[in-house]
């Protein structure tokens, strides 16, 4: 998978896949508040020079480790034929990525809401990834101001998430419901 930063040679690629393993390792023993780009290059082996030259931040890497989750998950829409079952169950997929993962999932709404530039990069391809993916749940005819208003709901969904106000399997019902609202209404 292609970083965020440049392509990668094989070698360059796997060095990137060892840093974010190793960043999962580090947040689910020292939290986000906790994790350095150090710490993460000596869990993977590496230098900190090397792992800076792949990620400017502890945001950037565990923005990364979302967005790779993000890329690698199918949306779960082949097989449903209503468009709104179809944008609930992208909805509450996308909200379940990092639900069994409590230090990943308030470290991904941190790392998502910081100013580096490289995280802005990820925010916008990961925002770009929903939004395919809703106006794909939709169908052709998707009507671009609910699209928004899905958006908004996601975002909010997840920041309540991240700050601890209710778990990832209860804002994906709560999200579930209130799309449903907005697609029926």
């Amino acid at each position: 998978m292609e970083a965020t930063r440049r392509r990668l040679t094989e070698k360059q690629a796997d060095t990137v896949d060892r840093l974010t393993k190793a960043a999962l390792e580090v947040l689910s023993r020292e939290g986000f508040a906790g994790l350095t780009v150090r710490m993460v290059a000596a869990t993977a082996g590496v230098g900190t020079a090397t792992a800076y030259t792949y990620f400017s931040s502890k945001e950037h890497l565990v923005a990364e480790v979302f967005w790779r989750r993000l890329a690698a998950t199918q949306p779960p829409i082949a097989d449903i034929t209503d468009p709104t079952r179809r944008v609930v169950a992208v909805l509450r997929q996308i909200a379940m990525l990092v639900a069994d993962e409590p230090a990943l999932a308030g470290a991904v709404t941190s790392a998502l809401l910081g100013t580096d530039p490289d995280v802005s990069h990820l925010r916008t391809r990961i925002g770009t990834e929903i939004r395919k993916r809703l106006l794909e749940a939709l169908g052709p005819d998707a009507d671009l101001d609910i699209i928004e208003t899905l958006e908004l709901l996601y975002a909010g969904a997840l920041v309540r998430a991240g700050v601890g106000y209710a778990s990832y399997s209860e804002i994906a019902d709560r999200l579930e419901k209130s799309a449903l609202q907005v697609l029926t209404d």
